[in-house]
């Protein structure tokens, strides 16, 4: 059994007024584009948000097919671990995806690789800078630029809600902390244009890359 985590906490402040989360992008919410595409590589969906968000995100996805749950965050404003850290909380799977609110054109076969090579369900490329050795506690993608994309990976959840705590506990909020109490396969950019096209970790902060993403979708 594989979970989902859509963080969508945050307070979008680039985006304007309206939660990003749940404005209509091409007609459905955006929050609504994220987990369609998970519905098809996941057991259930947690939806990380602040309490006063539930309501609308909610009727914005009233009818999914997979079983959904909140994991609501006892403090505002906290940052993206602790997002992810509540989430993960939360899901009950082995491995759970955790994936922003914000990247409507996340692939499912991108998911579904990186639950793979959590798990060492597949042989890692040659040249892998894998940190350890499968089953990992998470699987996360590397780009180009060297950034890891934690917030489109794979994590056991148990172990990544305990290193967020470990890294909260001593003051560091970078999102890259908790990966230092993990094992994790290191995905690489080249390896993911295996099997995805890079869209997947495609993210909307204004309202200029909305309507730009809406337009494509139209």
């Amino acid at each position: 059994m594989h979970s989902a985590v859509i963080i969508a906490g945050g307070r979008s402040t680039r985006f304007g007024d309206e939660d990003k989360a749940t404005a209509p992008l091409a007609g459905t919410p955006m929050i609504r584009r994220v987990a369609d595409r998970l519905e098809p590589v996941v057991d259930e969906v947690v939806v990380n948000c602040r309490d006063d968000q539930r309501a609308a995100i909610e009727d914005a996805l009233s009818g999914y097919e997979q079983p959904t749950n909140f994991a609501l965050d006892p403090e505002t404003d906290q940052g993206p671990m602790a997002g992810i850290r509540n989430g993960c909380r939360a899901a009950t799977g082995e491995y759970t995806a955790v994936v922003a609110c914000d990247m409507p054109f996340v692939d499912p076969d991108a998911i579904s690789y990186l639950f793979d090579r959590a798990s060492g369900e597949i042989e890692p490329p040659a040249d892998a800078d894998d940190e350890g050795t499968p089953p990992f506690d998470g699987a996360v993608p590397r780009l180009g630029d060297g950034w890891y994309q934690t917030t489109q990976a794979v994590y056991r959840p148990d172990a990544m809600a305990d290193a967020c705590d470990a890294a909260l506990e001593r003051g560091d909020r970078k999102i890259l902390a908790p990966l230092e109490d993990l094992t994790y396969a290191v995905v690489s950019e080249a390896e993911l244009e295996a099997v995805t096209d890079l869209t997947t970790f495609e993210n909307i902060n204004t309202k200029a890359e909305f309507d730009e993403a809406a337009a494509r979708l139209e």
